[in-house]
């Protein structure tokens, strides 16, 4: 019989720019990161007024900056956005935002210690 193990809670995956080893950027990364925040109630707002538009705009925005700041895992969180405003269905918009939401927490300025 074998000694059961233990349960350790999985830690959620940190997300750090690629950009943030340059010490020129780390300023601008760091803003970035800032302002998620902000942009993530603007698309949460925009998903709970049904403003497909305006959600589509702002995921949009989002992705691209996102690219442009390193960190490709919320740019990807930002284009299943878009995808899902495509296609429609309110429960796969309901998804993708709260996906894009759980993601944007595990954004980090800076370099992993």
């Amino acid at each position: 019989m074998h000694a059961p193990t233990a349960i350790h809670p999985v830690k959620e995956e940190l997300y750090y720019s690629e950009l943030a080893r340059e010490l020129d950027l780390r300023e601008l990364v760091a803003f970035f990161v800032s302002e998620l925040p902000a942009r993530v109630s603007a698309i949460q707002q925009a998903a709970g007024d049904s403003d497909r538009v305006e959600l589509n705009r702002l995921a949009h925005q989002l992705k691209g900056a996102a690219g442009s700041y390193g960190f490709p895992p919320l740019a990807q969180a930002a284009a299943a956005v878009e995808r899902a405003v495509r296609g429609g269905q309110t429960a796969e918009i309901s998804a993708a935002v709260a996906q894009l939401s759980a993601v944007c927490d595990r954004i980090r300025p800076g370099v992993p210690e």
